[in-house]
């Protein structure tokens, strides 16, 4: 008995391995356009996969393991974010996040076409950005999103479209940054 647990135990973390070999560096992608913090990214795909392991025994292969991890790696961010409003809300310190600056780190990302964009979708409200970044920077199908994000397909094509109509909008007023509420 104890042999077989050893062994269960051995192919957890082998498969551990090969799944923060496959899918780290596309979930702190993910998770970064969230909290639009790469250390903190960084540090909530840590927690993905510690979570990852502690439930690997109870995953039913319902989805696919990316499925399951992105659905993790969201709502660790969207917690995160809810914990981060929560702190800002009471410390009052929501003024310092007002700025539209970027930081180092996405100036040196990609170039400025690409930096106008990924900022321009960044600023998308979240449930367009979450739609956009899953459907064209992560390659999923809508089917896959549907199931990420516990809503219906037809949801997620009108979110899809919707969010392409406000990327185009804003392109057509030549804005370089712009929020919408």
């Amino acid at each position: 008995m104890r042999i077989y647990i050893e062994m269960e135990k051995n192919h957890q973390m082998i498969l551990l391995e090969q799944l923060v070999d496959r899918y780290q560096k596309q979930l702190i992608n993910f998770s970064y356009t969230y909290v639009k913090d790469w250390g903190k990214a960084e540090d909530i795909i840590q927690e993905v996969f510690v979570s990852c392991y502690k439930h690997l025994k109870s995953f039913q292969e319902k989805s696919s393991y990316k499925t399951w991890l992105y659905t993790i790696a969201r709502n660790k961010s969207i917690d995160h974010l809810r914990r981060e409003r929560f702190s800002l809300f009471h410390l009052n310190l929501h003024e310092r996040f007002k700025s539209n600056e970027l930081s180092p780190d996405e100036v040196a990302v990609a170039s400025d076409e690409k930096q106008e964009l990924s900022h321009k979708v960044l600023s998308l409200p979240v449930k367009y950005r979450e739609t956009i970044i899953l459907f064209y920077y992560e390659s999923l199908t809508i089917q896959e999103i549907s199931e990420l994000t516990k809503t219906k397909m037809s949801t997620v094509k009108t979110r899809l479209r919707r969010g392409r109509d406000l990327l185009r909008q804003a392109y057509e007023r030549g804005e370089k940054s712009w929020r919408i509420n």
